[in-house]
């Protein structure tokens, strides 16, 4: 093993926001600082590049948010999300704490869009960022260098010892060679482990190998799966996760937030046989898109299909992909490869179902409704009858995984009821603590900065 040079006071394992925030927040404290990022520098930030935005508390507006977002409504979206399935007292923590955040970005040079209007619904509760997931890694990468942080890119670390109830090195393999580097300090911020295939197969059944990977395919858990290993407490069923439906052709790896479909609140949704399976007016598209990942996953060969016309193209933000265009629904299930005479079975049927269209309101709930379909659509539901007919295949799109490692109220880690002294971990790698299924738009970010801050603070308290 060759040294690692000077050892610094934090190791922070990972690259992305979560491990930025700890990094810039333990530097800011006095702390010697080191990130070890898997990626190349080109693809440094893990999903974070990926990522638009920021699920905000504030009383009041708040930079580009408008009106006011309470402690108890952000909760209230959270638990119905999740099926009441998080730690209640982790997720207030995470809901109050994100109110001081937004100004601490501002500050660490995070710039943000002036507040959204349209489908999105989000101008009161999520803050995008100016240049999205990309600028702001870039920022903080920006100030961590000012600070004086060290990162070393390619850097794959493959073991944490652990004696007792401390973390004494860590090892790591770049260009080759492993390197060993010692630190007062570790925190652990290297996400999931999605892009492992394996592991997903291992967890889902073989049907996981049909999912893409929206983001990084470094993250591939092999933190996670050597600390679980030595007995660090656990947290998370590994079957779930944060799914959403995204566009067929997009990627095995890394296609990101732009292959998102944001039109099957408009759409009827069909599997291979063109035969609808759930309500696509549930709810406002922010609070239940990442249901969608999960519901294609249990159809036949995992895929999905949304048919929509020509009145309801330009109602949602479209994929990188243009959709499949065709004059009819027979000439459009051909294209998809879907039988025919089902899919224009179902959208007759659809069609009838559907009343009064004329509260028809495509941002926010409008109750048109169908009547005596199963399953239902409960709002924008409207024939679809004008040509040209669009359609859009469907796969599951894996952001992160919700196995992790459990922490408390301080992102310290554990071995049962015993704190590993020096071992603290935020973002993904841990957000199965507070997610226990579901997921809330621009809750991951809300996670990974504040669990990140908080990681900074206490491990730079422990080494200084």
């Amino acid at each position: 093993m060759t040294p690692a040079g000077t050892n610094p006071d934090v190791v922070v394992i990972g690259g992305g926001n979560a491990a930025l925030c700890a990094a810039i927040t333990a530097a800011e404290a006095g702390a010697r600082v080191l990130i070890l990022e898997a990626a190349p520098k080109p693809y440094r930030g893990g999903n974070s590049r990926h990522t638009r935005n920021f699920r905000c508390m504030h009383q009041g507006p708040l930079g580009p948010l408008v009106d006011s977002y309470t402690e108890e409504e952000y909760l209230a979206d959270l638990l119905k999300v999740t099926g009441g399935k998080t730690h209640e007292g982790l997720a207030r923590l995470a809901i109050r704490t994100s109110e001081a955040c937004l100004p601490w970005m501002e500050e660490h040079g995070v710039r943000f869009q002036p507040s959204l209007s349209g489908t999105l619904s989000l101008a009161r509760t999520n803050a995008f960022f100016l240049g999205g997931g990309k600028g702001l890694v870039n920022a903080y990468y920006r100030t961590a260098e000012r600070l004086g942080v060290e990162v070393v890119y390619e850097a794959q670390v493959t073991h944490l010892e652990l004696d007792e109830d401390r973390i004494t090195s860590v090892d790591y393999i770049r260009d080759g060679q492993t390197h060993r580097v010692t630190a007062k300090s570790v925190v652990v911020a290297s996400g999931g482990f999605q892009a492992d295939t394996d592991w997903l197969a291992r967890a889902w059944g073989p049907a996981a190998r049909n999912f893409l990977i929206r983001g990084t395919p470094y993250n591939r858990g092999v933190v996670l799966a050597d600390l679980l290993a030595q007995d660090i407490a656990q947290v998370g069923d590994p079957t779930q996760c944060h799914a959403v439906a995204i566009d067929g052709r997009a990627p095995k790896f890394d296609g990101g937030i732009v292959t998102r479909l944001d039109c099957v609140p408009f759409s009827i949704v069909v599997n291979k046989d063109a035969e609808r399976f759930y309500d696509e007016g549930e709810d406002v598209w922010p609070k239940r898109y990442a249901i969608w990942g999960r519901l294609v996953a249990a159809q036949p060969d995992q895929v999905g299909y949304v048919i929509i016309d020509a009145k309801s193209l330009n109602l949602f933000m479209p994929s990188v992909f243009p959709p499949i265009k065709a004059d009819t629904l027979e000439e459009l299930a051909g294209k998809l490869d879907l039988p025919a005479e089902a899919l224009a079975e179902t959208v007759a049927t659809f069609n009838a179902a559907c009343g009064d269209t004329s509260g028809f309101h495509p941002t926010e709930l409008d109750g048109v409704a169908t009547t005596g379909l199963t399953p239902p659509k409960t709002n924008w539901a409207r024939p679809i009858t004008e040509p040209p007919f669009y359609g859009y295949s469907l796969r599951t799109g894996v952001t992160f995984t919700y196995l992790g490692l459990k922490v408390d109220e301080n992102a310290q880690c554990a071995i049962g009821d015993r704190p590993v002294t020096n071992l603290w971990a935020a973002g993904e790698t841990m957000a199965g603590s507070i997610l226990g299924q579901g997921y809330l738009a621009g809750f991951g970010m809300t996670i990974g900065t504040v669990f990140g801050r908080i990681a900074g603070k206490e491990a730079a308290a422990h080494a200084n």
